[in-house]
């Protein structure tokens, strides 16, 4: 073995490739197996793989379903290879492969950048595997026959300066790893520390709307972001700083929330800030607001985007901070046609807290006449119903009626409806509301994206 080491020593000295070495199928670890199944794992079915330095083309025997597989080496394995020794610069053109790969092939190369690059040219994706100083420094490389040598951080600068981006990297055994490198595209800056957002709702209600306008508020906020979603009652904000609070999930905000102290100085403390809430007619709740509490409240957010032009009407004239968003629930009921010739009754007491929400939805949606007492099953069945008619909520005995559907029946269609009497749709109008709500949710959207940049 000594005899081996020094030999393999020279051929590194001078720079020059082993062709005796690898000429020899016991040249071959049969643990080197182990590293081609994980180098497999990094490989899309049904790709066409051109596999340089092949040697006893493990990699074959593991590939996805589908993969066409290209050998290339310094001698052939059969009649396949394409033959180069890549010291010398060659290189197997000619091919159009999905995937390359190199597994035990950089280490022994002398001009690694100058063969990344011919690879990079290719336009595709590299899975090789390197043993990186970091490993094992004390190991003797030469020994090896290695003529190269890097850590991870000169092995990444090196692939960079190549046009390689690490996609993913995998531990293969204490001395190497595999790592798939892809094309570099357009520069993407560093990733900064994610942004926090805390939602503030009603979220943990049982009732449709709020259960529904969770997953739709959610939708909105960036991919990178960090989301908290705690309630108003009981009040579960943490004790931490966020850089972004979203007030409401599209439900109504009640007279005992505008009156929270805590909500205010939550409010001032946020650098910024979005409402997504609306208020009700008579009763529930703007009757009980406080105007002037409720016009500090409004003063520190960034932005109130009401619910109903109802809402803007009573609180937000003359507010530059203010904009009609609509109800933003109507994009998560898509237009549909019903089967059933029947009447469905929602009831006051509906909550809907046992059923799936896209089950309620369905069903919903199935029928052709709907009388609903709850204002979000309405907004469902308005988008598929050929008749509906709404009883209004009594939630205190105090009150004959909240009032809870004009503001939604009049955004939409532009009038009222009389209680308990059936109506047409107008399923016109109703497209043209849903029209209105996705443009504002895309200006909703962009501006949460703005905020959190």
């Amino acid at each position: 073995m000594n005899d081996e080491i020094e030999r393999r020593k020279a051929v590194v000295a001078a720079q020059a490739t082993d062709v005796d070495r690898w000429s020899q199928r016991g040249s071959f670890a049969p643990a080197w197996a182990y590293r081609a199944g994980l180098a497999a794992q990094m490989i899309p079915a049904y790709a066409k793989v051109l596999d340089i330095g092949c040697g006893a083309m493990d990699l074959e025997r593991v590939l996805p379903e589908g993969c066409q597989y290209q050998p290339s080496d310094l001698v052939a394995r059969d009649e396949r290879t394409i033959v180069c020794d890549l010291n010398a610069g060659q290189f197997p053109d000619g091919v159009e492969p999905d995937v390359v790969t190199m597994l035990g092939v950089l280490e022994y190369i002398r001009e690694p950048l100058d063969l990344l690059r011919k690879v990079r040219a290719l336009n595709r994706p590299l899975v090789c595997s390197y043993s990186i100083t970091d490993r094992r420094p004390g190991l003797d490389r030469a020994a090896q026959g290695w003529i190269n040598s890097f850590d991870f951080a000169a092995l990444q600068a090196l692939m960079h300066q190549a046009g390689f981006v690490l996609r993913c990297r995998q531990t293969i055994d204490p001395l190497q790893d595999v790592f798939k490198w892809e094309p570099e595209g357009p520069a993407i800056p560093p990733l900064a520390a994610p942004k926090k957002v805390l939602v503030l709702s009603y979220y943990n209600d049982f009732n449709f709307g709020d259960r529904l306008g969770y997953h739709v508020i959610n939708g909105l906020v960036p991919a990178g972001a960090i989301v908290t979603h705690a309630s108003v009652k009981p009040w579960t904000v943490p004790d931490e700083a966020f850089d972004l609070l979203i007030l409401g999930i599209g439900n109504s905000l009640n007279a005992a929330t505008v009156m929270r102290p805590d909500l205010h100085r939550l409010l001032e403390t946020t650098p910024h800030t979005l409402g997504v809430f609306g208020t009700t007619y008579r009763y529930q709740y703007r009757e009980l607001i406080d105007p002037k509490l409720f016009d500090s409240l409004l003063s520190k957010l960034t932005t109130w985007w009401a619910r109903y032009e109802e809402d803007i009407a009573a609180f937000g004239v003359g507010r530059s901070n203010v904009r009609h968003l609509g109800d933003l629930l109507i994009s998560a009921f898509p237009l549909a046609t019903p089967t059933l010739d029947r009447n469905l009754v929602i009831p006051a007491d509906f909550k809907s807290q046992d059923v799936p929400l896209d089950r309620t939805i369905q069903r919903i949606q199935a029928y052709k006449r709907v009388s609903s007492a709850r204002i979000h099953p309405l907004l469902c069945a308005l988008t598929s119903a050929d008749e509906v008619k709404y009883q209004e909520q009594s939630e205190d005995p105090r009150q004959s009626h909240s009032g809870k559907f004009r503001s939604q029946l009049y955004d939409i269609f532009g009038r009222s409806f009389d209680e308990d009497k059936f109506f047409a749709v107008d399923r016109e109008a109703v497209t043209r509301y849903k029209l209105r709500v996705e443009a504002n949710l895309v200006d909703l959207r962009a501006q949460i994206a703005t905020l959190l940049s």
